[in-house]
């Protein structure tokens, strides 16, 4: 059964009638029964690319974590040959909401981490509506600590509202976990590219998303925080959810203006949850151009690479390696309007006694 959001109902009432205009119980469908399902699929998809070209963030948001969208053990299932799942941190136990194991990408070898919210209730429950505990974050850094050690590259498929914020996962370190899962994906000298499939929310997304390149989907979401958080916090008052996932640039095509994500892969038309192979056909070819992308980098390179791309977000001008002869690591490359005005600011009293004189020079010398 399909699920719908409050938007999508005049979709609803379409497919509705294509059903019954497709129902088992016409025996024969004349030439006019052929020509209303066309007519009504046409008007269904000029319905969809209306909406969907439309969106604000607030329904991007409800997109983001529709029902039916595609969980990260389908992407699995269906672009990976010979997946070996892992379990265990070696300390505690083994998180369900994190599923981790390596496998094959067109012979290509390739340690997969995915989050994982869960198909139904049970599934759901299961899986702590994929919010990780410590113990998740300690094993994706085993796996990943093992995969540098053999170099072979990283994908991680990021779908979470969070960590969890439970007394137990508190007690077992979650900060600490959360913290040490990104100081391992910046520390890697192997590739590393993380997909946001759907929602990517505060540490718990970034912990795995520190990565050389973070892609996401055309409907997914990327934030410090859910827009219901953020508006109780600011306004009290969750109604506004809209004016806080506007606020907040949470969007794909948001953040890469922004420049904190390096790509966005389209959806199918109405989203990725009416066709599964094709947005799934599209992620692995995203992961294969971005693969073959690191494979003339030495492990040096791509940790530069990972570096650079953190370091310049939010600065025009970034950093780049460092141009002093034996000297490693990176440098602050200012750029030049920053560089004008430091000077000006710097000697502004010279350049203020400095430009009186110029100027009382030429009245002199103009009377």
């Amino acid at each position: 059964m399909k699920n719908y959001l409050e938007f999508e109902k005049e979709i609803k009432t379409l497919e509705d009638e294509m059903e019954l205009l497709k129902s088992p119980g016409n025996e024969s469908i004349s030439e006019v029964d052929t020509n209303k399902i066309k007519s009504t699929q046409d008007q269904i998809n000029t319905k969809l690319k209306n909406i969907y070209t439309n969106l604000n963030s607030w329904q991007k948001t409800q997109v983001a974590r529709h029902e039916d969208r595609p969980r990260a053990s389908f992407y699995i299932k269906k672009i990976f040959k010979d997946f070996t799942p892992l379990a265990g941190d070696r300390y505690f136990g083994d998180d369900h909401s994190v599923t981790a194991g390596f496998g094959l990408i067109d012979s290509k070898s390739v340690l997969v981490i995915g989050q994982e919210k869960g198909e139904d209730l049970n599934t759901r429950i299961e899986k702590n509506f994929g919010m990780m505990s410590p113990e998740g974050y300690r094993k994706c850094i085993r796996l990943m600590k093992l995969a540098d050690r053999f170099k072979i590259p990283i994908i991680t498929f990021i779908d979470t509202p969070g960590a969890y914020p439970g007394i137990g996962a508190e007690q077992r370190g979650q900060a600490s976990a959360i913290a040490h899962s990104i100081e391992c994906c910046m520390s890697l000298r192997v590739p590393n590219i993380s997909v946001i499939i759907g929602e990517g929310g505060s540490g718990g997304a970034i912990a795995l998303a520190s990565s050389n390149k973070v892609i996401m989907l055309e409907n997914s979401i990327y934030s410090v925080i859910s827009p219901e958080g953020c508006a109780s916090i600011l306004w009290r008052d969750p109604g506004k959810s809209l004016e806080a996932a506007e606020a907040m640039k949470l969007s794909a095509q948001d953040l890469l203006k922004l420049g904190v994500i390096d790509d966005i892969i389209p959806e199918p038309l109405g989203g990725a949850h009416r066709n599964h192979d094709e947005i799934a056909d599209s992620i692995k070819n995203t992961i294969l151009e971005n693969l073959n992308f690191f494979e003339s980098m030495n492990s040096e390179e791509i940790f530069d690479h990972r570096k650079n791309k953190f370091l310049k977000i939010g600065r025009e001008g970034g950093f780049t390696k460092s141009s002093v002869k034996g000297e490693t690591g990176l440098e602050y490359k200012e750029p030049t309007s920053l560089k004008l005005k430091r000077i000006f600011t710097k000697n502004k009293y010279v350049l203020s006694a400095l430009g009186l004189a110029i100027i009382a020079s030429i009245i002199a010398l103009l009377y």
